[in-house]
Parts: structure tokens; sequence; C-alpha cells
């Protein structure tokens, strides 16, 4: 038996499977949490209790029964629908989003994919879920879904230049693509952390990096692609079962995806804020790493209760003449300040 534990842990094919799925093993429970809590923070800061019977203590397994049933749910079609790419569409949308978590550094000792270009990575395979969102959109055959779809499109690619742009602050600092090596750099007390170094101008293109992630992954005030009160429920309105909780887990998916960029770039990743206390353990590491994820998806939740939906025009106003300057400003900035420190 022992021999045979060791020849599956040699096989080089079942590592790498075991490997890709870990992840996944984390985004599933997340998304079902996620939902759950979500409901509890827009209660609490509305005055009320959100679920509170399913399940027991507050609730807590009312998503599980929502998810239960939404599976059970018949798997319909829109008969003037394009068939393939409707049925297409949750899945690459899915893959988008799943596919950045193999460069995601959950601690020092785990990595999907330890590339030297993992940022590199993250950025241009998280474009394919536009290409998701618009075969949703337009195979639906709904005037909503497409007008969504569009929307949806134009914000990711707009919003996508100020994020790359604060991504590439952090990579004229640190010098490297690579999360795992700029979570070493990070190693020790919280004000070793980047977010704290180079004051104010890391600091700047960290708040500009979560200003533009809330329009990348459709979060308020830039929801406007599913703005209920004007397009019914945006690209996935057809959407319904299964496909439409593929949907939704990608939603969740990208929140935490977004936000554990910004925890391996502006916050130590996997790093303890004590130095050397409480770390070097992978599970320690892991803890952190997640602690400072949740926190950052509790802004967003946050964020998204407290501030009202912008329109179109102000969504691309804010993108383009406020981010985007503001954005080659401080890559400016830290041009000037590399050379002279390098000088």
């Amino acid at each position: 038996m022992k021999t045979f534990l060791l020849e599956l842990l040699n096989n080089e094919v079942l590592v790498y499977t075991l490997m890709a799925i870990m992840p996944l093993i984390w985004v599933i429970p997340f998304a079902l949490f996620a939902v759950w809590w979500e409901r509890k923070i827009s209660a609490h800061m509305q005055d009320r209790l959100g679920p509170m019977y399913t399940g027991g203590w507050h609730g807590w397994s009312q998503t599980i029964a929502d998810i239960a049933k939404l599976i059970q749910k018949e798997d319909i079609i829109p008969t003037a629908a394009d068939k393939k790419l409707f049925m297409l569409a949750p899945y690459v949308v899915f893959t988008g989003s799943y596919a950045a978590y193999a460069a995601i550094p959950f601690a020092a000792s785990y990595v999907g994919s330890e590339i030297n270009i993992g940022l590199f990575y993250i950025i241009s395979i998280s474009s394919l879920v536009v290409v998701g969102l618009l075969m949703a959109g337009w195979a639906s055959n709904n005037k909503w879904s497409l007008f969504g779809a569009l929307r949806s499109a134009a914000q990711i690619v707009s919003y996508e230049v100020p994020v790359a742009l604060s991504l590439l602050a952090v990579v004229m600092v640190v010098g490297t693509f690579d999360l795992q090596e700029i979570n070493h750099l990070q190693t020790g007390p919280v004000w070793n952390w980047l977010v704290f170094q180079k004051f104010p101008l890391l600091l700047f293109a960290c708040l500009i990096y979560i200003v533009a992630s809330l329009a990348e992954v459709n979060r308020t005030p830039f929801d406007l692609p599913e703005a209920e009160s004007e397009l019914v429920g945006g690209y996935h309105t057809e959407y319904g079962g299964m496909r439409f909780a593929l949907l939704f887990l990608s939603e969740y998916a990208n929140m935490f995806a977004v936000s554990a960029i910004a925890v391996s770039l502006f916050f130590g990743g996997w790093n303890s804020p004590f130095g050397d206390f409480l770390s070097g353990h992978w599970l320690l590491d892991l803890f952190w790493f997640l602690s400072k994820g949740m926190a950052l998806i509790f802004v967003q939740m946050w964020l998204r209760w407290t501030l009202p939906r912008l329109r179109v025009d102000q969504l691309m106003y804010v993108g383009w003449k406020v981010l985007v300057p503001f954005s080659f400003a401080i890559i400016l900035g830290i041009g000037v300040w590399v050379l002279a420190a390098g000088q």
C-alpha cells in the first residue's frame, strides 16, 4: 500500500491534476459562503436580519438550499437563441475566471504555476471572460442580454487600462512579473508590505487598482452590465439552472481573484503582518492570504450597499479621464524615482 501511494505521488500527471483542482476546492465553498455573507452584510447595513432560519444559526445553509434548488431546475434554452454559443458561454466565462488562479500564490509552498510572467498571464487570460460575456449576450437573442454584454465588454476593456497601469507601477519597483517572488520581497512585518513603501505613489496605485477592479468584476458602483432596474438581469437574463449557477460562481471567483492580486502586490501576500511570529508554516501562510483576501471582499460588499450606480457616461469619464491620467502620472513618478535611486 505504501509503495502504491508513493507511485501515485511520483506520477506527474496526477500531481498536476491535484494542483489544478485545489483552487476549485476553495472557489465553490467560498462562493456559497460569500453569497450568505453578502446577504447578512446588506441586511445589517439596512437594519434587517437577513437569512435566519434555514440550517439554524443565522440561516447559514440558506445558500446551500438555494443552490440545491437551482441545480434541479429544468435546463431551458430559448427557442430563438443560438444554442451552441448559448450553452458554451458560461463555460468560457468560468474558464477565464478559473485559469487566473494558476498563477496566484496561496502560500510559500503552493502556487499552481510559478511562471516568471505570472502577473502578465493573469491580465491576459482574464480577458477571456469578455469573450464569454459577449457570447452569452449575443446568443440569448434578447436585447437586454445584448445591451448588458456590450456594456460589460466596453467596461472591462476600458478599466483594464488603469488596472494594467497600476500593476505596471509595482513591476517597475520590484522588477519582476512573478507573483511568488513579489511575495518573498515583502517578507517581514507589516511595514515591509509594498503599499507602505515608496509612499504615496504605490498607495495611490493600490487605490486605483481597487477602484478599477470593481469595474472589472461588475460590482457597484460599476454594475451597469447587470443593472436590474434597466436591463432586467443583463447578459444572464435568459440563463437558469446550472448555467446560471456557473455564471454566478464565475462572478464570485473573479471577486476573489482581483482581491488575491491586490493582496499579493500590495499587502504582503501570504506573509504574516507580525514578521516571523505566526508564520513559517503553509497553513499559516494560507490563513493570512485568505484572511487578507476576505477583508478586501468585505470592502467590495460594503461599497455595493453604500454607493449608488454610476451612469454610463460617468463610468467612462471615471475610467478614461480620471483613473488613466492618474495611472500615467504614477508611472512617470515611479520611473523618475527608480532612475534617481539607481543613479
